[in-house]
């Protein structure tokens, strides 16, 4: 594998400063990241021999993210060894000034960006880490305390710096690879935030969480207050891990050509995050717009407030030089005046408490006005509930009105039932009696006729007794036809 170095035997200024720039800052798409020993070595994608085998072309967007991958781990690899290695041999607490330190949460932003699903709003389309980052806290409980006081810092404005002020606590926490972890293991949660075949989705981020594990021995204090974490362009710096330039080997021009293709690359690497720089920009400048309306409007406001001031300022010193020269004059008087102003200050005690006897029978005149307003409202009230009374007894006597109308209606229908039944009873007992008269007719015709009278009175004695029991079912029946017809009171039925 081959180190990147320029190659050029008479170096101009304009090849220095394109050479410069891509050591500096190189398009990790294009290149193969590789690792040599504790150095870092690229390669171009198409100087790479391709197996026998088929395999997916460069422009395959599954090999280009998973070259992506690859390159994004060795990098987090590099930068997470020599962060270790420089903090153990430096032997004091981190700040945010620390370069290594810098290029790690470089790292670990563009880590995080891997593959982000594009969010429309109405501003565009916008990737921010910061939305997966806000999962930690429902996955692991002691990671709440950080996302409140990033949303408290005051100085934060995009989900970026958000992001960026997350990692920074978590790794002062030294729990960055426990949340980290907690994170990857729940990928039906981050499908919602990133593609399927980004980082964050596959092993190359169970590698990079486990590999943050050895950051715990790092000891890192921050102050954020006063950082702009919001308008921070994170570019990888790869000058701290190229090799040096005696160890390189190539021809002129391939040095040329590698300069060139680094310059294309850095120069799109630049304006895309100058185009990021340039929307944070057209942002802070609209609100800096806002803010200059509404600060022109309070600096009218307390314009017309001084005038005011100035105004009333102008009449005071007109009184008091009036009061001063008044009191210039009383004081010349005052030998031949002194009756006079002790008359005065009697009048102004005098008139003094007549003010005070006035204000105290106001007050008590404004609370009686108080209990009066409240007794009003009070009747008011209950006149409103005695009408509402009142209406219902109104309903209620109505009900009792109809429902003594229905009783009445009820009772005279079952007087004319019982006039009825009193009738028919009457006819019956009249056809009973002339029954009975009937059959005494006939056995006293049968006595007299025939001299076997005893035995045909035996023999009558029967059916006279069948004519009672049949009387009697009569009257059974008559009974049952009476109860029968109160038990429906009001029915149109005559007997003829």
């Amino acid at each position: 594998m081959s180190a990147l170095t320029p190659q050029s035997d008479m170096p101009t200024p304009t090849t220095d400063k394109i050479t410069q720039a891509a050591m500096e800052t190189i398009y990790l798409c294009k290149f193969r990241v590789s690792m040599d020993g504790e150095w870092l070595c690229l390669r171009e994608l198409d100087d790479i021999s391709l197996t026998p085998d088929p395999e997916p072309t460069h422009e395959d967007p599954n090999y280009l993210m998973a070259n992506e991958r690859m390159n994004l781990m060795n990098m987090a690899k590099l930068s997470i060894k020599g962060l270790i290695e420089s903090a153990l041999n430096l032997g004091r607490t981190l700040d945010s000034d620390y370069a290594p330190l810098q290029q790690f949460f470089v790292v670990m932003e563009h880590c995080l960006k891997h593959g982000l699903k594009a969010k429309k709003t109405f501003l565009g389309q916008n990737k921010s880490f910061w939305g997966p980052l806000e999962l930690v806290e429902k996955l692991v409980p002691e990671a709440a305390e950080i996302t409140a006081s990033v949303k408290d810092l005051p100085g934060l404005k995009t989900p970026v710096g958000r992001g960026r002020a997350w990692l920074r606590l978590a790794l002062m926490q030294k729990k960055l690879s426990e949340y980290m972890k907690a994170l990857i293991n729940r990928k039906d949660l981050l499908s919602e935030f990133y593609e399927p075949n980004a980082l964050m989705m596959e092993e190359e981020g169970a590698i990079i969480a486990g590999l943050l594990v050895g950051l715990n021995v790092i000891d890192a204090n921050f102050c954020m207050k006063g950082e702009d974490l919001d308008s921070q362009v994170g570019v990888i710096d790869f000058s701290m891990y190229l090799k040096d330039g005696n160890s390189t080997k190539g021809s002129e021009g391939d040095g040329q050509i590698t300069a060139i293709l680094d310059q294309k690359n850095y120069v799109e690497e630049l304006n895309r995050h100058l185009s990021a720089t340039v929307n944070n920009l057209q942002a802070k400048v609209d609100a800096l717009e806002k803010s200059n309306t509404k600060l022109t409007e309070e600096l009218a406001v307390a314009n017309n407030r001084i005038i005011t001031l100035q105004e009333e300022m102008e009449r005071v010193k007109e009184e008091s030089s009036y009061i001063l020269e008044s009191s210039r004059k009383v004081t010349k008087d005052r030998t031949a005046d002194g009756h006079a102003l002790t008359e005065a200050r009697k009048q102004l005690k005098e008139e003094t408490q007549l003010r005070l006897d006035v204000e105290k029978e106001l007050e008590a005149q404004i609370g009686m006005r108080q209990e009066m307003e409240l007794a009003m409202k009070m009747l008011e009230k209950d006149v409103c509930e005695k009408q509402d009374a009142l209406v219902a007894l109104r309903q209620q006597l109505d009900d009792l009105r109809a429902l003594k109308h229905e009783l009445s209606f009820k009772l005279q229908s079952s007087d004319m039932g019982v006039k009825q039944k009193s009738e028919l009873n009457s006819r019956l007992e009249e056809k009973t009696n002339q029954m009975a008269a009937t059959i005494k007719q006939l056995e006293q015709s049968s006595c007299g006729s025939n001299p076997d009278c005893d035995s045909q009175r035996r023999t009558v004695s029967w059916p006279s007794k069948t004519t009672a029991s049949s009387s009697r079912s009569l009257g059974t029946k008559s009974t049952a036809f009476s109860s029968k017809w109160k038990s429906s009171p009001g029915s149109g039925a005559t007997w003829n």
